[in-house]
């Protein structure tokens, strides 16, 4: 079992920038990829970006250049740092962690850009 616990959403003007965290707890030694999802209302849960064990990451072509995902091992927590925020960016934001066939999420972060 993990347990993801997120935070750092909240209201941003257009072009600001929010670090979200995600500290996971539990089995973590079996985590092979961790990650952000997004959705908005009305629309599908989409990837934001993720990193696996190994440092690899990749980015959804809408968030590349200003968003960056990163890992601190001693901590157990993943971060997504946005920048240059826009109006497209609000959405409800998803960790997640894959531990072998299995996923587990967090219970969402608020991300709202908005003059």
């Amino acid at each position: 079992q993990v347990q993801l616990v997120e935070s750092g959403g909240g209201l941003v003007q257009p072009g600001g920038s929010l670090r979200l965290s995600c500290a996971a707890s539990g089995s973590i030694f079996s985590i092979v990829r961790m990650g952000w999802y997004r959705q908005a209302p009305g629309k599908q849960r989409e990837l934001v970006a993720a990193i696996t064990s190994g440092g690899t990451t990749n980015y959804a072509s809408s968030v590349k250049g200003r968003f960056t995902i990163s890992r601190d091992n001693a901590k157990n927590t993943v971060y997504l740092q946005m920048n240059s925020l826009k109006p497209e960016d609000t959405a409800a934001y998803y960790c997640y962690a894959v531990v072998g066939r299995a996923d587990y999420w967090g219970q969402g972060t608020q991300v709202t850009v908005s003059s």
